[in-house]
C-alpha cells in the first residue's frame, strides 16, 4: 500500500484526488493540507510515500515546500499537481526534484501513473511536453532565471509583494529586491507592471 499526503487548497479537487486514490485499493491517503504552511508543520513525514502537492498553495508556495521537504527527507517522492503548462514548469520543477508534474486537466490514469511511477523513481509528465513547444520556449528570457528568480517571479506575478514574498521564502527583504531587479534585467523590462504583462503576453500561467 503506497501512502500519500495530499496537499491541495481546493476541497473539491482533494476529495476527488483521495477518492481517485482510494477507490484503486493500491493507496492509503495518510493526511491532507490546505495550506504550504501545514505540510512543513506536519508531524508524520516519516510515513509518506508521497507527496502530491499543489504548486499553488496558501502562505508557502508550491515550490518552495518542495524545496524545504526535500531539504528534510531527500528521497522522499514528491509529485507536483499545477494549473500552469507543463512545458513551462515541469523542467524546471524536476530539476529542484520533483518526480512528477501533473496538469490539473489529466485524468485519474495519469494520477495513478505519476505516483506508482514516482514511487519507483520514476521521471513523469502529464500531458507530454511538446518538443516543438520546447523548441521555441528555449527563446524565452524568463528561461534563464535562476530557481529562487523564478519562485520571486512566480510569485510577483500572483500578486504578491515584495515583503510578502520575504516573508515567504524565509529572505531579506533586500534579497528578494535585488532578485526583483535581476528578473527586470532578464526579461528586459522596467516594472512589475512589465513582468506580469510579459507573463500573461506569452500565456505562461494559462
Amino acid at each position: 500500500m503506497i501512502r500519500v499526503y495530499i496537499a491541495e487548497d481546493h476541497a473539491v479537487v482533494r476529495r476527488g484526488l483521495r477518492q481517485i486514490l482510494e477507490s484503486s485499493g493500491a493507496f492509503e491517503v495518510v493526511g491532507e493540507a490546505t495550506t504550504g504552511r501545514e505540510v512543513l508543520n506536519a508531524t508524520n513525514k516519516e510515513t509518506w510515500d508521497v507527496l502530491l502537492l499543489d504548486l499553488s498553495m496558501p502562505f508557502v508556495s508550491g515550490g518552495e515546500v518542495l524545496k524545504r521537504v526535500l531539504a528534510e527527507r531527500p528521497t522522499l517522492a514528491v509529485v507536483i499537481l499545477s494549473m500552469y503548462p507543463a512545458d513551462q514548469y515541469a523542467e524546471r520543477l524536476l530539476s529542484d526534484g520533483a518526480r512528477a508534474y501533473l496538469s490539473k486537466d489529466c485524468s485519474p490514469e495519469d494520477v495513478v501513473a505519476a505516483i506508482e511511477k514516482a514511487v519507483r523513481g520514476d521521471a513523469y509528465v502529464a500531458p507530454p511536453q511538446d518538443p516543438r513547444h520546447r523548441a521555441r520556449s528555449s527563446e524565452r528570457p524568463h528561461l534563464t532565471l535562476s530557481s529562487r528568480e523564478h519562485q520571486v517571479f512566480t510569485l510577483i506575478v500572483q500578486g504578491e509583494s515584495v515583503t510578502e514574498i520575504a516573508a515567504e521564502l524565509n529572505l531579506h527583504v533586500s534579497t528578494v529586491s535585488n532578485h526583483l531587479t535581476t528578473i527586470k534585467n532578464k526579461l528586459g523590462v522596467r516594472s512589475v507592471a512589465d513582468i506580469v504583462h510579459y507573463a500573461h503576453r506569452i500565456k505562461l500561467f494559462g
